[in-house]
């Protein structure tokens, strides 16, 4: 992939995801199952709006399917699934429609809380809509196909990555929300944040929304928030709220998904798994703050995720003042860093559930950033 990226003064080359992979495996075995000819690359559009042009290996043609790989290529950034070959098997069914499942060395999800229900294959969500777009794209109407995206090496690699404790078993997941992989190194990548701050400022803008990844941004354009204020911090947030304070930036409104914000409402401010992980701790050392009987405490500490003990606290009659009491602490924490120089506000919410609590500024400072 010939695109880059300056970080830290280092020229550094994107790459892309195992959705990607998967999507253009997928879209060129169907493109020869129709036409009945072998092709050397194949075309296919992202979600970060770029087009890749992608190799094909491994092409197999016969009369009752059509396969290929493409091979991961996670360009300067270090990703142990680079170099993995993403299979795609494409066959006619007699069913109308796309069947889209996994095969060998692609996880199965056995525990709950994850964006793939249990028992299901670990293609999340946007590989899935996209391999399911580009495939239609390319057969008639009235055909009905099955794709299986599968890769051997994923048996052994997904050993190496969080899928075991997720609850992934068998292999790698299919993942990718832009379908493109940005290099980072972490110096690198905090000057890139540090930067963007700055240029907010310089722009005369005081006021900021503040969100760890991808979920953050799209919740807050669902909630009608100009994400023009936008900046994501990924895990750096004690590093970004001291580069708020060093930029003068007067209100902060984070908008954050459960799964990272209440690692930042026990006092952590690193939120990467490997520095840090007391999800479980803190949502149970809370709920007990407020009275939860000892069988909710143990669900709580035996979730696999947040959205997982989300289920379970929802059935609790004080459900709505806990998630306002964490809303809170985050902003608290997040003061007590800023030496209350920064107004800060806080909404938390779940992919399943929508917004789960706010602090009590969040409302105000919400209208402040709503689009006209």
């Amino acid at each position: 992939m010939d695109r880059y990226i300056y970080k830290d003064g280092k020229k550094m080359r994107y790459g892309y995801t195992t959705g990607s992979c998967a999507t253009a495996a997928a879209k060129a075995a169907a493109r020869m199952l129709v036409n009945r000819e072998k092709l050397e690359y194949i075309t296919i559009d992202t979600s970060k709006g770029w087009k890749l042009n992608l190799e094909l290996e491994d092409i197999v043609l016969n009369e009752e399917y059509v396969q290929c790989s493409v091979k991961k290529d996670a360009g300067d950034d270090p990703d142990i699934t680079d170099g993995i070959k993403i299979f795609a098997k494409v066959e006619r069914t007699s069913e109308k429609g796309i069947d889209i499942t996994g095969g060998e060395g692609i996880g199965i999800v056995t525990k709950k809380g994850l964006a793939v229900d249990i028992g299901k294959y670990a293609i999340n969500p946007t590989p899935r809509r996209t391999i399911e777009e580009e495939v239609k794209s390319e057969i008639p109407l009235d055909w009905g196909i099955k794709v299986t995206i599968f890769s051997p090496e994923g048996v052994e690699i997904g050993k190496k990555t969080f899928n075991p404790l997720l609850g992934i078993e068998g292999g790698i997941s299919i993942i990718g929300t832009t379908g493109i992989v940005e290099p980072m190194s972490e110096e690198a990548f905090k000057d890139s944040l540090a930067i963007e701050v700055s240029v907010k400022k310089e722009e005369g803008i005081r006021k900021l929304i503040l969100s760890p990844g991808n979920y953050g941004r799209d919740f807050s354009k669902s909630m009608g928030l100009d994400t023009n204020y936008l900046i994501k911090t990924s895990n750096f947030i004690g590093f970004m709220l001291d580069k708020i304070k060093e930029y003068g930036i007067k209100e902060i409104l984070w908008v954050g998904h459960i799964g990272k914000m209440i690692k930042v409402a026990a006092g952590i401010f690193h939120t990467h798994s490997r520095i840090s992980d007391a999800r479980m701790e803190t949502l149970s050392a809370y709920s007990a703050l407020l009275g939860a009987d000892i069988d909710l405490i143990e669900n709580i500490m035996k979730s696999n995720t947040t959205e997982e003990a989300i289920e379970y606290i929802k059935d609790w009659d004080r459900e709505k003042e806990f998630f306002e009491l964490i809303a809170g602490r985050i902003s608290d924490r997040c003061n007590r860093r800023l030496n209350n120089s920064v107004r800060v506000g806080t909404i938390i919410f779940s992919q399943q559930y929508g917004v789960l609590g706010k602090c009590n500024n969040a409302d105000d400072m919400m209208r402040g950033f709503k689009l006209e």
